[in-house]
């Protein structure tokens, strides 16, 4: 397995707490404040990949403790989207003492490409220097979340609270593009607040010059408590068209299937659609295909054991661990689903401390049901 960390110099420059080296090492750009729109589009290189993928575009959702390297490798073996995106990660965190635990948020195989790195926050300036940082660990593309409705996030200025400082959202924009070059940028956002704000919100992230806009179809006070507004995606299109024609425009919100999804990119009018909670413990999703539940328990073991490789879940904090074992159990009811005793086995795995375990509980499960 091989993923794509931290090189050695990298490492040291983090440790180092100094940037600028990385930013000398990647030429790093002249001023942008003054190029927008299709100025932008104009000055992009051929690392723009949003203009080279067939529509309608498939991608993964960001989600904290969800779309890991381990998450995300599963896909890449059963059925990979046509963009991975990582979890999102803080600007702030990335610029601080305790960066070097937020780097393995920034793993990935060589197979997971294209892979865009989410990152979120609130101060222009910190979106600078990381967009640096992205650009030397060679991902395909960075976006900036600017939906979250996660109270700690929006604290911190950044995702949804966003919404209602477009000033600082524009900013963030252009001081991002500094940092990553040619590197293409875009969001992922929200339709609006506390209300639908698509006439005003909208343009003003367009006007940016985004080689892609990720529009989540609910307010960040709807959370996911109501369906998803695809009735409005519609005029959203509208905008793109107007004033950005070559931004790539995703739908989120209310898909579970891929005859959804396609069903909703054909009726929207959007490029593609961004899938959360539908591909949760169905690594699948993007191939078509409905594996037995054998092949299901055998895929969340191998998803365990890569995981417990990738995090050293199995291991005391003191001793290692990037990430705690629990994080896999909401894969696991997820995974373990649809079908009778499903329930009973649900509730042997939720108290499992290790991929091992894991494996011995699902072995004895399969060869009872034989």
């Amino acid at each position: 397995m091989m993923l794509q960390c931290p090189r050695a110099g990298v490492r040291n420059r983090l440790a180092e707490g100094s940037f600028v080296r990385i930013k000398q090492q990647n030429n790093y750009p002249p001023d942008r404040d003054s190029l927008s729109g299709f100025f932008y589009f104009a000055k992009l290189s051929a690392m723009n990949f949003w203009q080279k993928l067939k529509k309608p575009i498939m991608a993964i959702a960001p989600m904290a403790n969800v779309t890991d390297a381990a998450f995300r490798r599963m896909f890449a073996e059963c059925g990979a989207p046509d963009v991975f995106w990582t979890e999102f990660v803080s600007v702030e965190g990335l610029l601080s003492r305790g960066r070097e635990r937020l780097l393995p948020d920034l793993w990935f195989s060589e197979n997971e490409h294209p892979i865009v790195a989410q990152i979120f926050g609130g101060k222009p300036e910190q979106f600078e220097e990381v967009g640096a940082l992205i650009r030397e660990l060679k991902f395909d593309g960075v976006d900036i979340n600017m939906g979250c409705p996660d109270t700690g996030v929006e604290k911190s200025g950044g995702g949804a609270a966003l919404i209602n400082t477009p000033g600082v959202a524009k900013q963030i924009i252009r001081a991002l593009k500094k940092g990553v070059g040619d590197m293409p940028v875009s969001v992922k956002t929200r339709i609006g607040y506390s209300k639908n704000e698509i006439a005003e919100w909208i343009p003003s992230l367009l006007e940016e010059g985004l080689a892609a806009l990720t529009v989540h179809l609910r307010t960040r006070k709807e959370m996911s408590d109501v369906p998803a507004h695809w009735d409005l995606a519609p005029g959203i299109v509208e905008f793109r068209n107007r004033l950005a024609p070559q931004t790539i425009l995703l739908g989120n919100g209310d898909i579970y299937t891929l005859s959804d999804a396609h069903a909703r990119v054909k009726e929207s009018g959007f490029d593609g659609v961004m899938i959360g909670r539908g591909i949760f413990g169905n690594p699948w999703f993007f191939s078509g295909r409905t594996p037995d539940v054998r092949e299901r328990l055998m895929t969340m073991i191998k998803h365990t054991e890569l995981f417990e490789e990738i995090y050293k879940s199995n291991l005391p904090k003191k001793e290692g661990a990037l990430k705690n074992f629990d994080v896999m159990k909401k894969h696991f009811k997820a995974y373990v689903s649809g079908w009778d005793n499903a329930k009973e086995l649900r509730v042997k795995l939720m108290e499992t401390e290790n991929a091992s375990h894991v494996r011995n509980i699902i072995e004895k499960f399969l060869a009872s049901s034989k």
